[in-house]
Order: C-alpha cells, then sequence, then structure tokens
C-alpha cells in the first residue's frame, strides 16, 4: 500500500553541506541566508567535531543566528525549512539525529510511504522525536549502517518511495558528506580542497563557480579532495563541472531595499540577454519543423499567465490554434486525438506539477520544448529542445524578471514558428524583431516613472479587495498583474475578462473596492472605456493603465498609470513591469515581507 504524506511533507527547502579545512559554520550559515527564499519556517546546523554539535530553532534564520555558540569543525549541514501541513515548530526542523546521535541528516521532498516505514522501525526499537515523513530516514541510515555511510544510504532509500534530496554526515566518517536526490533538485560544488553539496547555486557561489548537477536516483560522496557519483544501484558516472556566469553580486541585493526591486530594475538587462543572439540568428527553428496541429502551452501560477499571453502571440503571429493549461490540471487529464506541440513552462525548472506534465506529453507521444531559466535542471532532462530565459537569479519568492523573460522567449519561438511554418513573412518577422530589440528601452522607461506608481500605491494600499480588469492580451496581463498584488501584500485581488463584469464581479463592486483597468488603444479600447464607465457608475476607485499619449484616457478615470507608447503585440511587456512596481510599493506601505511573502514558496518541488 502506497501512503502518501499530506500532513507532514515538507515543499521546498534549503540544503546546504560542507566539508574542507575551513570552519563549517563559517560556510554554512551564510549560505543558508542566500537560501532562506526557499524556506523560512525553521532552520537548523549540524557540526561534526568530537560529537555532532546540532542546533535548530523555529522562524527564520536570524533566530537560530541569536542561539547559536561557536562551532568547532569542518564538516557539516544546514537546512532552512518551508512546510506544507507539517507545524512549523522546533521538532520538526532540521537536521534529524538518529537514536544514537551519531547520523544527522537533512531532506528536502516527500517520502510517501513514510508511514509503513515508520511503524516498522518503532517495532524495532527506534524512537521517533518529531511528526515529519523526513525523520524515517535517518532511523532506515542507522538501521543499516555497517561502517559504510555510502552503502547505508543506498539501501535506506531502497526502501522509500517519493521524493528527496537529502545531505547525510556520520559520526564514523568524520570527513565524508554522501547526499543523493530524486525529483528535487541538488547540486555538488567543487573547489580547492573543499567540496559543497547545496539545493541552490547561490548557496555556493561565494566559494566556487564550479557546479555538478545531479540527477535523480543517484548517490554523490564527498570528501574535501574528491567526488564520486554513482547511481543507486551502484553504478559509477563520470560527469564534468560546469561554470556558472552568474557572479556572488548578481545573487545579492546591490544596494536595493528588497531583492523583488533589484530584480525589477534588472529586467531591461534580463531582457537584453533573453535576446542576445537569438533575433539576428535564429538557430532554433529545426525543432519547429516538425508536424503537429496545435500547440498547448503547460505551467504553473506566474508562469501559466505567461502562457496565457503566448496563447495570444501564438495565435496572432504564427496564426497556430493555441491553448495554455495549468500543470496540476494536464498531467491528470484525458488524451485526445489531438497532436500539438507542447511547451512547458517553469522559472526553476523544477516545478513538480510542470515535470509530470512533460513526462504526460512525451508518454502521448507529443515534441516537447521547455521554458526555463535554470540550466541543467530537471525538466531540460525531460523534453525535446530547451529555450533558456538567461533572466539570472532570482531570489524574491514573486517572480518579475523570470515572467518578463519567459514573455520574451514566447515572443522568440511565435517568430521562429511563423517562419518555420510559413505563415508569417519576413518582413513582418523582421518588423516584429525590431519590437523586440526595443523592450529593453520601454522597460526602463517604465522603471524611470516608478515614483508615479508608487503615488498610485499609496491611493490604494488600505483596501481590502481590487479587481483588475482586460481585453484581449490586456485579461492575462490583468490576471498576473493580480496575481503579484496578492502574493506580497495580502490584499484579496482577482484578474477578469472586462466582458465579463456584468456576469457577478459587478456585485462586488463598492467606493472601497478598487479597480485597475487595463486600457491601451487596440480594437478592445472603446469596449474598456465601457467598462470602466460601468465601474464608475457603481462609485469604486478607477485606476487605468494606459499609453502615455493618451492624454483622453483621465477623463474616464480617478488617475491613471501612463506606460510608453508601444505597439500593442508588446503591450503586456512595460504594463507588467509597471503593476509589478505597483504591488511592490502596495506592499512596502502596509510593512509586508516582500521578498519573503507568508506560506510561499520560491518553486514548488512537489505535488
Amino acid at each position: 500500500m502506497e501512503y502518501i504524506n499530506i500532513y507532514h511533507g515538507v515543499r521546498m527547502c534549503g540544503i546546504i553541506g560542507y566539508t574542507g579545512k575551513k570552519n563549517a559554520r563559517s560556510i554554512i550559515i551564510p549560505a543558508l541566508k542566500r537560501l532562506e527564499y526557499r524556506g523560512y519556517d525553521s532552520a537548523g546546523i549540524a557540526v561534526i567535531n568530537d560529537e555532532i554539535q546540532l542546533y535548530k530553532m523555529k522562524g527564520e534564520l536570524e533566530h537560530l543566528e541569536r542561539i547559536l555558540p561557536k562551532l568547532e569543525g569542518n564538516i557539516g549541514i544546514g537546512h532552512t525549512r518551508w512546510a506544507t501541513h507539517g507545524q512549523p515548530i522546533k521538532k520538526n526542523a532540521h537536521p534529524f539525529l538518529d537514536c544514537k546521535k551519531k547520523t544527522a541528516l537533512v531532506h528536502n521532498g516527500i517520502i510517501e510511504n513514510y508511514m509503513e516505514l515508520k511503524e516498522e522501525l518503532m517495532k524495532e526499537g527506534h524512537v521517533f522525536t518529531s511528526e515529519t515523513d523526513t525523520e524515517v530516514l535517518v532511523h532506515l541510515i542507522e538501521k543499516y549502517y555497517k561502517g559504510n555511510l555510502e552503502d547505508a544510504v543506498r539501501k535506506a532509500l531502497k526502501d522509500v518511495q517519493g521524493s528527496y534530496a537529502i545531505v547525510v554526515i556520520h559520526l564514523g566518517n568524520k570527513k565524508e558528506i554522501v547526499a543523493a536526490r530524486n525529483e528535487s533538485p541538488l547540486i555538488l560544488g567543487v573547489g580547492d580542497d573543499e567540496n559543497f553539496v547545496a539545493s541552490d547555486i547561490p548557496a555556493i557561489l561565494e566559494h566556487t563557480d564550479k557546479v555538478i548537477y545531479m540527477m535523480n536516483r543517484e548517490i554523490a560522496t564527498l570528501t574535501e579532495d574528491n567526488i564520486k557519483i554513482t547511481t543507486l544501484d551502484g553504478k559509477e558516472i563520470t560527469r564534468e563541472w560546469e561554470r556558472v556566469d552568474w557572479s556572488l553580486e548578481d545573487a545579492e541585493k546591490g544596494g536595493y531595499e528588497h531583492f523583488m526591486l533589484k530584480e525589477i530594475f534588472e529586467q531591461p538587462s534580463a531582457i537584453h540577454r533573453t535576446l542576445l543572439g537569438r533575433i539576428l540568428d535564429m538557430d532554433e527553428t529545426n525543432f519547429l519543423k516538425i508536424h503537429f496541429d496545435s500547440i498547448k502551452i503547460i505551467a504553473c501560477g506566474t508562469s501559466y499567465h505567461a502562457g496565457l499571453i503566448g496563447k495570444y502571440l501564438f495565435e496572432r503571429i504564427a496564426k497556430v490554434p493555441t491553448t495554455a493549461e495549468m500543470s496540476s490540471e494536464y498531467r491528470h487529464s484525458s488524451p485526445s486525438f489531438e497532436n500539438p506541440l507542447v511547451i512547458l513552462i517553469s522559472q526553476s525548472g523544477e516545478t513538480a506539477d510542470t515535470l509530470g506534465a512533460a513526462r504526460e506529453a512525451k508518454h502521448r507521444g507529443y515534441r516537447t520544448i521547455a521554458v526555463t531559466n535554470v540550466v541543467g535542471s530537471s525538466i531540460t532532462r525531460e523534453v525535446d529542445e530547451v529555450i533558456y530565459t538567461r533572466a539570472g537569479p532570482e531570489i524574491g519568492v514573486a517572480a518579475t524578471k523570470s515572467f518578463i523573460t519567459q514573455l520574451v522567449a514566447l515572443y522568440i519561438i511565435a517568430i521562429n514558428l511563423g517562419l518555420a511554418k510559413k505563415t508569417l513573412t519576413y518582413d513582418n518577422a523582421k518588423h516584429i524583431k525590431e519590437g523586440l530589440r526595443s523592450l529593453p528601452r520601454y522597460a526602463q522607461s517604465v522603471l524611470d516613472n516608478a515614483d508615479m506608481i508608487k503615488e498610485v500605491a499609496k491611493n490604494i494600499c488600505h483596501a481590502k479587495d481590487i479587481f483588475f480588469i482586460g481585453r484581449n492580451i490586456g485579461f492575462p496581463t490583468a490576471l498576473e498583474g493580480a496575481l503579484k498584488l496578492k502574493e506580497i501584500s495580502y490584499i484579496h485581488a482577482e484578474g477578469y475578462p472586462a466582458g465579463e463584469l456584468k456576469h457577478g464581479p459587478l456585485a462586488l463592486l463598492t467606493k472601497e473596492t478598487p479597480v485597475i483597468a487595463i486600457a491601451v488603444k487596440d480594437h478592445t479600447y472603446q469596449k474598456m472605456l465601457s467598462n470602466i464607465g460601468e465601474v464608475a457608475a457603481r462609485g469604486s476607485p478607477t485606476i487605468a493603465v494606459g499609453y502615455e499619449s493618451d492624454e483622453d484616457l483621465r477623463k474616464y478615470v480617478d488617475s491613471v498609470i501612463y506606460v510608453p507608447t508601444i505597439e500593442n503585440l508588446f503591450a503586456p511587456i512595460p504594463i507588467s513591469i509597471a503593476l509589478q512596481l505597483l504591488a511592490y510599493y502596495v506592499a512596502k506601505e502596509r510593512n509586508c515581507p516582500i521578498d519573503k511573502p507568508r506560506n510561499l514558496a520560491k518553486s514548488v518541488t512537489v505535488e
């Protein structure tokens, strides 16, 4: 029988391990700070000296730092946790020790058959101290340990079902770390007389830019001067390290008050990097020359909104019927007789539902493309082709530059597709390319007017409910604007097609319910003005987002957020940046924890 852990599973956590000649505490704590965006319900550290020195605390990392003494030892592990349903209390924090206090372990993922394993281990005399599924792992390793930690980990993992990224140390192996992954991300850092294991690159960038990406069902054994990788069945693997082209500065705030604000202001350069080399020499067309009758875009959250905008782009630019579907729905849907090209979007490349959808699409025989920001991430091994967005590291939980660069990647695919299908002429393709080249300038123009958006934020920051409305390509842009606001300001915000107001939402409008209307001068403009009139008639404060050339727009609304006048096809880019800034400044007015909103984590690596 399969037991699914719906109460105590960890959805996404930060992991770090170090072995070398330096003080392990001095490596692990700064690394955890760079991983705290992955979870901040609790934090812990274990360092080996004459014994395993273990400290953990509920809450953010600073709570652990307050009680942490000076620790001696050159090998250790650390963890910052984000819990789904299990209580975020000290006894559920990682690392965990075995009964003999000789093994310490940290884990990201879900052990689905943990209850069955726990019952067996308890019958054998093992004593559990937490409510988590993770603890069965450390007791299994204790059970199988006969002097070789790697063998004990291998045997333990053969008993478990589920996803995991684990890092283990043992008092009997004072220079050795054993790590393993299945479905949850884990990287190895290659240093000089030191080696690292972490769940994400920013944790180790201060010390090395050489990384090895672990694959599913692999075990790595690290000492200060060696890294050995084997399969779960014991077959040794040779894999070269890759150099990371991010700098440590890229992953730090750089003088901005929040990572989110820094990442919003990095968008002009992020757009440029995503375009670099791709609009002059479109070398990604071959995979689009295969036969398919439609496009299906699959993603979650913000990436799903990018996919909804992509639907309009593909149908307008390439004239190919397109649908967008949530990953969690697609992977459990019924097959049909269609033959789509499937595009999967995931910022991290580790989103569990999107990975599952990729496998389902391949199982159905469809051609698959991934749009992701992380080289070597899991999704890159599940698809036929990959387009990297080149956004650089994104630490803030609310997606900003990753979303904008996903849109840019979709424009690029749409042009390629139109050319490959001969539904787009070279002259029209050239015109769209010229528009893409201008996007960094238009993005910067929005940022230069941030103070205007800050003033609007002050007028709506006390609202309990806010509606975002739009038509055509403005509708999914409204959805993303609403998501940004609700994520970081905790204001209930909803996006609606403006034409649907009469079908329910009008009943919710009052003078305390601001409405933000995307009103650019496209073929829906007059209809949008009528919808704005409907809202104003109910007394709701109205804010329009429109082109700076549209001076008449002021007549219809209480205030306007102006963006550069741009070809309508590209309007989602400046409008989305403006709405990101609006969400940021509203959240700042409300004193919200902008980079780490409650109950959310950067990516969702299990279901």
